[in-house]
């Protein structure tokens, strides 16, 4: 064989077995790690009792959820708004207040919604983890019979603030 031939058939073999060869290579773990502290998230929807005409008693519901970790209890308070007062909260608007109050999930309507200070009472439960929500109903209520004085027309609103305490 010549060396024509030869030379081209040895740099093949030579290409052949530098393709297959590998680089050297070294390995190692670490950890990934965090930590969940007690938690919990609140969200609310706004009551509206929609119109109130002065003769009749108006009740109106809303829904407060709550999620929290997992075994973590909790509590919701509710704010007096801007009455300052638990036994009669009040609506703001042109001409005047509207008397109403909140009261706990039951439909008797005995129970005020608060902080469980006074007379009040709270709703809570114990937290199933972040992805599962726990629903609380507020039930509201106007009577017409402490609503007797002097009311314009238009829209009254108030703001109640919902805390969960965990």
């Amino acid at each position: 064989m010549s060396m024509k031939i030869i030379a081209p058939i040895a740099a093949g073999v030579l290409l052949a077995m530098a393709g297959s060869a590998q680089a050297a290579q070294r390995s190692t773990t670490f950890q990934v790690t965090a930590s969940v502290a007690n938690n919990c998230l609140i969200e609310a929807d706004t009551l509206d009792f929609g119109a109130f005409d002065g003769e009749l008693d108006v009740f109106g519901a809303s829904d407060i959820r709550v999620r929290c970790t997992n075994g973590t209890a909790f509590n919701v308070n509710l704010s007096t708004g801007s009455s300052g007062s638990y036994a009669n909260r009040t609506m703001t608007g042109p001409g005047g207040t509207l008397v109403y109050n909140l009261f706990t999930e039951d439909t008797s309507y005995a129970t005020i919604w608060g902080d469980a200070t006074g007379s009040t009472g709270r709703l809570g439960g114990t937290g199933a983890g972040m992805g599962t929500i726990r629903t609380l109903t507020v039930r509201g209520r106007i009577l017409a019979s402490a609503n007797t004085g002097q009311i314009d027309a238009g829209a009254f609103s108030d703001t109640i603030t919902a805390t969960v305490v965990y």
